[in-house]
């Protein structure tokens, strides 16, 4: 199995633009920015994407930590 090195991994939600011009987070995680293998990476929130599913395996594992959006 190919080790794949996942460094700083965060949720990113969707941003909305207000009427006042202002920007406001949604609330709704969509991706999780991450670097993979020395490469900043956007990973959509889906398990049919390799990146995702790694992330996801190494959670369950019990060795990665995905830091919540600000």
């Amino acid at each position: 199995m190919e080790i794949i090195e996942i460094l700083n991994p965060k949720y990113v939600q969707r941003t909305v633009s207000t009427n006042d011009g202002t920007i406001q987070y949604s609330g709704v995680n969509y991706a999780i920015q991450a670097t993979i293998d020395g490469t900043e990476m956007s990973v959509p929130l889906d398990l049919t994407n390799r990146h995702y599913a790694e992330i996801m395996r190494q959670v369950d594992a019990g060795t990665l930590t995905i830091t919540d959006a600000e």
